[in-house]
């Protein structure tokens, strides 16, 4: 019998958070691809998949900051884009094929009276250009070999939708503040549709991810480049623990540590003078803090403290 030989992973074993500005033109997974390529890193993913044609913060996980995506991802998010009325596209934004045409151009007054219905918690029918799963397979297939996959309506989370700008009467730019999992482009195609016209998305940019603001994003030339030019420097990386400042600290003792590395609970009432203000006692997240380092993920629930990821050391 052959024995298998571990392959050791390729690259450098990173731990961190890379903030990219990503520019129109390219998908995410290929920023991830050439993000990784430049620091030569083992393990890298992304917090939020943007669009092609979209720019702006995409954050780039690595190594044990991959755990924690999914926090980043159920984060606020902060976007602007530009809607343009009168031409609707079958993928709702200018990447795609005009499907129906309309002359009708909203009033100011029109587009602001209509926005309420679009705000708090509303149902949402994703863009038929969706990575969403119909039958084992992605929207996005189904749509280039020609079949229209019918999607389900979602429910969806929109805190702030407001018109910003009317630069001409074909285009409106509006700001959105949503919670996980909203799509821009419905949101645009259900808007053109609720002033009596058709519209897509003609600009889309983010503007924050969760903890991670544009502010902090790097552009994409600067991190991947060829030639000569030298590899980018591992300090651009943020703390893994950065993507989880959103979610209340909770410190613990090295030995309360060990108990929830090995799956333990901890009573609320050991804990109690610790437990952070701003944590839900009835389901909260809080991470757990051992002497400044991250050590992961925990649920409140019950009187209990429960560990739900463990991130190890981390980067605190």
């Amino acid at each position: 019998m052959t024995r298998q030989r571990h392959r050791k992973p390729r690259g450098q074993a990173l731990d961190g958070w890379l903030i990219v500005d990503k520019p129109s033109g390219i998908g995410s997974t290929d920023v991830v691809t050439r993000v990784k390529r430049a620091l030569d890193a083992q393990k890298a993913g992304h917090g939020g998949t943007l669009d092609p044609l979209a720019t702006g913060v995409l954050p780039v996980a690595f190594g044990a900051a991959t755990k924690t995506v999914p926090y980043v991802m159920d984060g606020t998010k902060v976007y602007s884009f530009t809607l343009r009325f009168g031409d609707a596209r079958d993928s709702d934004d200018s990447d795609g094929k005009t499907i129906a045409t309309s002359d009708i151009r909203p009033t100011d007054d029109a587009i602001r009276a209509a926005l309420p219905a679009f705000r708090g918690e509303i149902m949402q029918v994703p863009p038929i250009f969706s990575a969403i799963k119909v039958a084992g397979e992605r929207a996005y297939d189904l749509a280039r070999d020609g079949q229209v996959p019918e999607l389900a309506p979602r429910p969806a989370r929109v805190d702030e939708f407001d018109l910003v700008e009317r630069p001409d009467a074909d285009t409106a730019i509006f700001r959105v503040v949503s919670g996980k999992g909203v799509y821009m482009r419905s949101l645009a195609r259900d808007l053109a549709r609720a002033v009596g016209t058709v519209g897509h998305i003609a600009a889309l940019r983010r503007h924050r991810v969760g903890p991670f603001h544009e502010a902090d994003a790097i552009p994409l030339d600067r991190i991947a480049v060829s030639g000569d030019t030298p590899p980018p420097s591992p300090d651009l990386l943020r703390p893994v623990a950065t993507a989880l400042d959103d979610i209340p600290a909770l410190a613990v003792h090295e030995p309360e540590a060990v108990r929830l590395h090995q799956g333990q609970a901890i009573s609320l009432v050991e804990l109690m003078g610790r437990v952070p203000s701003g944590a839900n006692p009835d389901g909260g997240l809080v991470r757990a803090m051992a002497g400044g380092r991250l050590i992961g993920l925990c649920r409140l629930d019950a009187g209990l403290c429960r560990p739900e990821r463990w991130i190890g050391d981390g980067q605190g």
